[in-house]
């Protein structure tokens, strides 16, 4: 199964590199997207479910990584009031981004 990571900004400027277990966060978020800080915490939230139980259907386990992940994007976005977060970058990216 694919890994992948994703770097974003949060609202006060700094910037976290992200980890997902499979690529599905492209169905999720977009690369250079900005979104609405909750929005980001329910989308990338639902994205790491997702690979989670992409990994337990898979290998027959919890993907812990996805749950520390989703977990620490929690507790990031909870020490900001609002704002937005941008997606920075994904890779590995798309087939179709690498082929343009």
């Amino acid at each position: 199964m694919p890994e992948m990571t994703f770097d974003v900004r949060w609202p006060d400027g700094s910037e976290s590199s992200c980890y997902s277990p499979s690529l599905v966060m492209h169905d999720f978020l977009d690369r250079g997207a900005v979104y609405a800080l909750d929005e980001f915490v329910d989308r990338s939230s639902a994205a790491l479910d997702l690979a989670g139980e992409r990994v337990r259907a898979t290998y027959g386990f919890v993907c812990t990584s996805a749950i520390q992940q989703k977990n620490e994007i929690v507790q990031a976005a909870g020490a900001f009031g609002g704002g937005s977060v941008e997606i920075l970058r994904m890779e590995p990216g798309l087939p179709e981004e690498a082929a343009s």
